[in-house]
């Protein structure tokens, strides 16, 4: 159970924030995951709207990348509502079933190279905080400078995205793959 009230509908903000729950619910559909939590600091969650739009829908980054990129961060940080968000889209994009179980075991053994240097960069930025010269020339030149910063930029906002489903316990939704931390 979240260890804050979730918030979901409008009223359960001040009047002065109703804006802001509007332009989420404008881009999402409604106030869910994460952003539930997020809603008690209206002005961040204000912020991380049109971040998130652009990471989850605007970038010319590949959506599988974003989803290879999104699911590790999710694994890393055993945030169990991420990763049940993102292992549904990883199936949408057509990730083999052997890359999402790779992902939740933690390693990158018999991945397709294109997947495991994705899997690789990421956890290097998230345990390492920085990535080898090899690893950086190599997501350059498959990606070039823009989509390199791209998917620097989506690992972050995942990340915290992360941080705070796991400060505030947020569950998986109903439905959702379940992650065992």
């Amino acid at each position: 159970m979240a260890r804050l009230e979730p918030i979901t509908k409008k009223e359960q903000v001040p009047a002065e924030h109703h804006a802001i729950f509007d332009k989420i619910v404008a881009s999402r559909g409604s106030v869910h995951g994460p952003f539930t939590m997020l809603m008690h600091c209206p002005p961040l969650a204000q912020h991380l709207v049109p971040l998130g739009g652009y990471v989850r829908f605007e970038g010319k980054l590949d959506k599988r990348v974003r989803v290879l990129a999104a699911m590790t961060v999710a694994r890393e940080f055993d945030a169990v509502y991420v990763w049940g968000a993102q292992t549904d889209s990883a199936r949408s994009q057509n990730v083999p079933e052997s890359t999402i179980t790779a992902i939740r075991e933690k390693h990158s053994r018999g991945l397709p190279p294109e997947d495991a240097q994705i899997v690789d960069f990421t956890r290097d930025l998230i345990h390492k905080h920085r990535v080898s010269a090899e690893s950086m020339k190599a997501v350059q030149q498959r990606f070039g400078k823009e989509q390199l910063i791209e998917l620097t930029g989506t690992i972050g906002y995942y990340t915290l995205l992360a941080m705070t489903a796991n400060a505030c316990e947020l569950d998986a939704r109903p439905g959702a793959e379940l992650l065992q931390p």
